[in-house]
């Protein structure tokens, strides 16, 4: 049974939202994967599940098809190019919001490919709103977080300058 665009829109939503939640805590611990990682990546889990599940529905009995199996291909693939993206340079870490980005815009090619262009519409449309909104409010909650130097605290340290 395939769901509706509605419920997609509910599932990606969720997702975005419990994934932001889990990066909020590490945007308030100083860490460098925020909350529009966290959002990103969780969203882009529901997004190949649900055309995983899409995908199995409508090409079930077609012979010798198996978009699962391809579609997973693709994410091993596209997880070597965001590991590519990332970047360690002394003490910073950059590029892991675009890998997730990249990551992102795999399923919505996925999408695409398989004509569901409504999922892949929400998913851009909510990536958009992370990028965007989630950005400003991680600038502001960052404020709490990061001393003066504007370097991120590392919780796990318990030397006398971050006590």
């Amino acid at each position: 049974m395939l769901i509706s665009n509605f419920d997609i829109f509910l599932i990606l939503l969720v997702a975005v939202c419990l994934g932001g939640l889990l990066g909020l805590e590490r945007t308030l611990a100083g860490k460098i994967a925020g909350m529009r990682t966290y959002a990103l990546v969780s969203m882009g889990s529901a997004l190949f599940v649900i055309i995983s599940q899409t995908a199995t529905v409508l090409y079930y009995n077609t012979s010798n098809t198996d978009p699962l199996r391809m579609i997973s291909q693709i994410i091993v693939g596209i997880g070597f190019i965001g590991a590519g993206l990332v970047w360690h340079r002394s003490s910073k870490v950059t590029g892991i919001t675009t890998a997730a980005g990249l990551w992102i815009s795999a399923g919505v090619g996925i999408a695409c490919g398989f004509g569901f262009f409504v999922i892949a519409g929400i998913a851009v449309a909510l990536s958009l709103l992370v990028f965007t909104l989630m950005w400003y409010l991680e600038t502001r909650l960052k404020r709490f977080s990061y001393d003066n130097e504007n370097e991120p605290k590392d919780a796990g340290d318990d030397s006398e300058e971050n006590n």
